[in-house]
């Protein structure tokens, strides 16, 4: 593997974000969690673990996020901000793949609940024949065969 390739990951990202007025990335588990932490800290910006239910500290927000996955139901949450404000915050959702987008949509979906506005999504690998999402910054897109 090119040792290389996950600064060039990053520096993608970082390129694409650079110029828009986001608050904080937020970053399913668990990978996006290596993109998301590295490309808010570059944007000096903040970073949301979304995880699956119960792996956060007990100070949640009060809803939890029920979506389909390909492979059955999973729930996630959202941690507590400072007084516990998301709303008028401006997010962009970082993880790795996107296939059916359902993890993405949930989130979205949260985040209008709580107030708060998506600006935009992004991958490193988009399968497209999965989904029809013509707003998403992907660095590859593939179809499944």
């Amino acid at each position: 593997m090119e040792k290389n390739i996950y600064k060039e990951i990053i520096d993608s990202f970082v390129e694409e974000l650079k110029n828009k007025k986001i608050d904080y990335i937020l970053a399913p588990e668990a990978r996006g969690f290596l993109l998301g932490s590295t490309v808010s800290y570059l944007l000096g910006i903040g970073c949301i673990p979304i995880r699956k239910k119960e792996k956060l500290p007990p100070t949640t927000v009060q809803s939890t996020i029920s979506y389909n996955k390909e492979y059955g139901e999973d729930y996630l949450e959202f941690p507590k901000l400072d007084n516990d404000r998301y709303e008028n915050k401006r997010f962009y959702i970082i993880d790795d793949i996107y296939a059916t987008g359902n993890t993405f949509k949930s989130i979205k979906e949260e985040i209008i609940k709580l107030g708060g506005v998506v600006v935009g999504e992004g991958v490193i690998l988009n399968i497209v024949e999965l989904n029809d999402n013509k707003d998403l910054f992907s660095l590859i897109d593939v179809n499944e065969e």
